[in-house]
C-alpha cells in the first residue's frame, strides 16, 4: 500500500545517516522503502559506498512512532506528501542527484505549467522593486508560475507580485509547517494558498527555521525551475548558493547588474563577471531568452525613460548609410566607399553596434539592422 510507503519512506528518511542520495540508493538497490527499512541493516553489503555505521540507525522503532505522528499530522492539517521514488515531485527536481527524497507540500500548482525562479537580498532596494514590478507587468499575459523562498525583501515581493498580476506562486520553506518563518510573512502565506499558490518544504513539520536549513532550502528553489534570476544579492548572499545549484543542475540563471559601489548588486555582477549569469539588460530580452510567448502588450525596455530614439552624429550617419545600402560589406570596401582610413571607420562601427544599428560578422564585413 501506498500509505505504508509514506510511513516507512518517513521513518526511514529520520535515521541519522540516512540523508537524501543514500535514502534514493537504498530504495533503488530494494525497490521501496519499506524493502529498505526491512532489509537494509543486514544486506547493506549490496550498495556500494554504504558502510554498517550509516544503516546503524536503520530500525530504531521511535522513528515509526515519529513516521506515525507526522502522517496524522499531515492528514489534519491537509498537508500532502510527495515522494521521490514514487515519481511524485516535480520532473525538473526530480532529475537532480540530491533532490528531496520526501516533499510536504499544502496547496496545488499545475505542474506542467513553466516555472521560473526569482531570487534576492533581504534589504531590497527601490531598483530591485521596480525591477520586479516591470517584469511582471511585461510578462503579465505569460503563461508561468514564480517561485521563490518567502523570505523578506524580493522573495516577498516576487510572491506580492504573482498575486497582484494573478500568477501561481510556489514558496519554499526552511522549516516544518508547526512554523512560519518569519511570523511577519503569514498572512502572505495564507494570500498565496487563498489565490491558487502552494508552500512546500523538505523538512517534516517539527523542523525548525535553523540557519543551516536556509542554504538547503535553496538548492530545491533552484532545482525546481529550467530559469533562475538573482535580481539583488551582496557578496556571499544566500542567492548566490541558489545561483550555484542552478548551475551545478545545469539551468539558466540571470542576473540584474547593478553600480559596482551599489553593495546588493555587487553579488550580481560577481555572478556575471564570472560567467555564472546572464546579464539582464532589458526585460524585453529577458521574458525572450525565458521562452515565454510575445505577450500582447508593448514590451517596454527594462527602464522605458531612458529609451530616447536615437539621433546619430554626422559620422555614425555617413557610416551607417553606406552599410545599409551594402549589407555585408567589408571593412575594406567601406574605408574606400568612405574615403576614411579602416582605423577611423572600427570606433564608429562599434559605436553602431553598442546602439543596435549595426551587427557584425566574421571577415570584417556587416550589415545595418
Amino acid at each position: 500500500m501506498i500509505s505504508e510507503e509514506y510511513f516507512y519512506a518517513i521513518a526511514l528518511r529520520e535515521c541519522s545517516q540516512i540523508g537524501d542520495i543514500n535514502f534514493y540508493k537504498l530504495v533503488r538497490t530494494f525497490g521501496s522503502a519499506q524493502e529498505a527499512w526491512k532489509r537494509a541493516k543486514k544486506e547493506y553489503r549490496k550498495i556500494e559506498g554504504l558502510g554498517q555505521k550509516t544503516v546503524a540507525d536503520i530500525g530504531n522503532k521511535e522513528h515509526l512512532t515519529f513516521a506515525e505522528k507526522e502522517l496524522k499530522y499531515c492528514e489534519k492539517n491537509n498537508i500532502r506528501i510527495t515522494i521521490r521514488h514514487l515519481n511524485e515531485l516535480p520532473a525538473l527536481l526530480n532529475e537532480c542527484a540530491d533532490a528531496p527524497a520526501i516533499l510536504y507540500q499544502k496547496g496545488n500548482y499545475e505542474n506542467s505549467t513553466p516555472k521560473i525562479s526569482i531570487v534576492g537580498t533581504r534589504n531590497m532596494t527601490t531598483y530591485g522593486r521596480q525591477f520586479i514590478e516591470n517584469f511582471f507587468e511585461t510578462a503579465q499575459s505569460s503563461r508561468f508560475i514564480s517561485v521563490s523562498g518567502l523570505a523578506l525583501g524580493i522573495d516577498k515581493e516576487v510572491h506580492e507580485k504573482s498575486i497582484q498580476y494573478r500568477k501561481p506562486t510556489i514558496a519554499v520553506l526552511a522549516h516544518g509547517f508547526q512554523f512560519l518563518y518569519p511570523a511577519k510573512n503569514r498572512k502572505l502565506s495564507e494570500r498565496i494558498l487563498q489565490e491558487g499558490g502552494c508552500l512546500i518544504t523538505e523538512f517534516s513539520s517539527s523542523r525548525k527555521p535553523d540557519r543551516e536549513n536556509f542554504i538547503q532550502r535553496n538548492r530545491i528553489v533552484a532545482g525546481i525551475s529550467p530559469s533562475t534570476i538573482v535580481v539583488e544579492t551582496g557578496f556571499g548572499g544566500g542567492s548566490v548558493s541558489t545561483a550555484a545549484f542552478a548551475n551545478d543542475y545545469n539551468r539558466d540563471v540571470f542576473a540584474l547588474p547593478g553600480k559596482i559601489t551599489d553593495p546588493y548588486s555587487q553579488g550580481c555582477n560577481q555572478l556575471i563577471f564570472h560567467n555564472k549569469a546572464i546579464a539582464i539588460s532589458t526585460i524585453k530580452d529577458l521574458v525572450n531568452m525565458l521562452g515565454f510567448n510575445h505577450p500582447k502588450e508593448k514590451i517596454e525596455e527594462l527602464f522605458p525613460y531612458q529609451e530616447i530614439s536615437v539621433q546619430l552624429t554626422e559620422n555614425q550617419n555617413i557610416i551607417y548609410k553606406i552599410i545599409k545600402e551594402n549589407p555585408q560589406i567589408t571593412l575594406d570596401d567601406l574605408s574606400q566607399e568612405a574615403a576614411v582610413s579602416s582605423y577611423k571607420i572600427l570606433p564608429i562601427i562599434l559605436e553602431l553596434e553598442l546602439l543596435g544599428k549595426v551587427k557584425s560578422f566574421s571577415g570584417r564585413q556587416f550589415m545595418a539592422i
